[in-house]
């Protein structure tokens, strides 16, 4: 299978992490699903499409396959799964263990488990269990992705300590590339494990698995896997997906960029995105796809997902497209991305994108955009409202994010909204009432801090108001437990250390007796 096409250098910007999932070929419905006989003769048969020769010789796995026993099963004989991990450096070296057992240099690998819910999670666990790398150090190979690189048949000798007679093992083996230049430091398994090196692919010990590797094409460099579309008209307006919510679906219920992994049969990565757009959205082609940005994403089973991004143009109108997954697409612009529940990484895609290509033209019918009202050079804030509340103790009240907040998850911050077309004190009364059930009077507030906040390179500044509420009527309660699991009081001396950064700030301003402070710029 040809290479996908690489970025250029000219196009495409160094690469940005960051931490989010999104299926991929490795379990493409990103659930939960047991190891089952069909998973295991899906990856027979596509691994047989590669290699049609070798029916005869996987004659005996066919036929555990067929037979009323679980074929991952340690008990199922005369012959079982198992499976393995070739992983593959820079230097296309493969990393071999010494087997305390056999006494051999093999790769890591063994049986499946229960919970393991695919052969290649199964392998997967078995090298982080033996070597201690990581599923989070390794990515797949866009010549194998997810299927296996070699099925090998090997015998295996009766050990009766345990009662197994002879039989044979049928080791699917799996492809993973090292994600960084150096292999990171070994933590083998002393229990089975003795040693460990890293061989060239003509010194691989076994012999399917060393001439697989030597017609294979990899060369140990990580490449993306993975195609995503940043899509704009070009006037200031970007197109988002709303994923399902529903069982099933990964990160259900969340705006994202429309795209998907890459199949065997795709040409290129261009070639991936086209058939996800297809498949998901008919008749949606967008002009003008370029490369744009690498984003380092997380697989379901924690492996480094390098996806493309592309950006490219469309201006047709959304409701007109016939959708095939997902709830909605809409379009939006960079102001409102706070409001919304986006997929992690994708408000910074979208506000970058925009600011290095500025809008031109007039925006569509019936479409606003702040930017073309304010004078050329003005740079458009976000306004935030913050509660800064003391009891009768002197003490300050401060809500525990969600863990799975898009923004400073298991932190501790203000009770705190965006303004919306509102007056700034409406918006305080109103988000109070809507996050903790506090009736607070307009005429009982006071602005005391401000903050000027610039979040990282490239965001749009904020102005972070913080008022206080000299008396308000009712007890916090948790009424957004996707965003606050706990309101708590806290003395100004005894703030813990997981505190937002500009509330801290803010305190520290108010405690003070400032008005401002800035921060990031």
């Amino acid at each position: 299978m040809s290479r996908p096409d690489a970025p250029s250098a000219e196009t495409t910007p160094p690469t940005v992490t960051y931490s989010f999932d999104r299926p991929t070929p490795t379990n493409p419905r990103g659930d939960d699903v047991p190891l089952t006989r069909d998973h295991i003769r899906a990856a027979a048969e596509a691994y047989l499409a590669r290699h049609p020769c070798e029916r005869e010789g996987l004659a005996g796995l066919l036929a555990v396959l067929d037979g009323p026993g679980d074929p991952s099963s340690r008990a199922t004989l005369p012959g079982h799964v198992t499976c393995s991990a070739v992983v593959i450096d820079h230097g296309r070296r493969v990393l071999h263990i010494g087997h305390k057992a056999s006494g051999k240099l093999l790769t890591p690998g063994g049986h499946p488990e229960e919970d393991d819910r695919t052969l290649l999670a199964a392998a997967l666990r078995e090298v982080s269990e033996e070597t201690g790398i990581r599923s989070g150090h390794l990515c797949l190979t866009p010549q194998f992705l997810g299927e296996p690189l070699d099925i090998d048949v090997h015998d295996i000798d009766a050990n009766p300590a345990k009662g197994e007679p002879r039989h044979q093992h049928f080791d699917f083996r799996f492809a993973f590339y090292l994600t960084a230049e150096q292999p990171p430091p070994l933590e083998l398994q002393d229990e089975e494990v003795c040693g460990a090196q890293w061989l060239s692919f003509a010194d691989v010990r076994s012999p399917t698995l060393r001439a697989k590797l030597l017609e294979s094409g990899l060369d140990g460099r990580p490449e993306p896997v993975n195609a995503s579309v940043l899509i704009h008209d070009g006037q200031g307006r970007y197109l988002l997906h709303l994923r399902d919510q529903r069982d099933g679906i990964w990160e259900p219920g969340v705006f994202a960029l429309l795209g998907g992994g890459r199949e065997m049969g795709d040409l290129s990565l261009e070639a991936t995105l086209r058939r996800e757009l297809a498949e998901e959205v008919p008749g949606l082609e967008p002009a003008d796809l370029t490369p744009y940005a690498v984003e380092e994403a997380t697989s379901v089973d924690g492996l480094a997902v390098p996806i493309q991004v592309y950006a490219g143009r469309w201006s047709g109108d959304p409701d007109t497209v016939d959708l095939q997954e997902g709830v909605l697409l809409r379009w939006f612009t960079p102001d409102v991305l706070d409001r919304l529940c986006l997929s992690p990484g994708t408000g910074d895609l979208v506000r970058r994108h925009s600011a290095q290509h500025p809008a031109v033209g007039s925006p569509p019918d019936g479409v606003r955009l702040l930017r073309h009202e304010a004078p050329d050079g003005t740079e458009l804030h976000i306004v935030g409202v913050h509660l800064y509340l003391q009891d009768e103790h002197g003490r300050i009240l401060l809500g525990l994010r969600h863990p799975d907040s898009a923004y400073a998850g298991n932190t501790w911050h203000f009770l705190a909204g965006h303004c919306e077309r509102e007056e700034v004190i409406s918006g305080l009364v109103r988000e109070a009432k809507e996050e903790a059930g506090l009736i607070i009077e307009p005429s009982a507030v006071e602005l005391v801090h401000l903050v000027h906040l610039v979040d990282s390179p490239g965001a749009r500044p904020r102005i972070q108001l913080v008022f206080r509420a000299r008396s308000w009527l009712g007890t916090p309660e948790i009424r957004e437990p996707d965003r606050c699991v706990e309101w708590r009081w806290w003395k100004p001396k005894d703030l813990p250390a997981e505190v937002v950064p500009y509330t801290r700030l803010a305190i520290d301003g108010i405690l003070a007796g400032r008005l401002y402070s800035a921060m990031g710029w």
